[in-house]
């Protein structure tokens, strides 16, 4: 399974209220990506909320897009990644 970074953008700010509506608005966006096989890892959100910076684990680009779609989410860029340890750097 690749790993990805996907940039949104959302020009009126993202707003999740820590609630129980946006509880079950977070639980709709995991169940709808897991029917397609798409996990959503975690995400940063810039601090005036306009930008967020999505890790998801997806067979394909695609599969991010067809959820983002379904799930009302905005998709910008998506960029395949990896993960680069600055602590495997170490001496023994």
């Amino acid at each position: 399974m690749a790993r990805y970074l996907i940039e949104r953008s959302f020009p009126d700010g993202l707003s999740i209220p820590q609630t129980e509506e946006g509880r079950q608005a977070v639980a709709g966006v995991i169940k709808t990506n897991a029917e397609s096989g798409v996990t959503w890892v975690h995400s940063y959100v810039s601090p005036d909320r306009k930008s967020t910076f999505c890790i998801y684990d997806a067979p394909t680009p695609e599969a991010i897009r067809q959820v983002a779609d379904r799930n009302g989410l905005p998709v910008g860029r998506i960029t395949e990644v990896s993960v680069l340890d600055p602590y495997a750097y170490r001496p023994a």
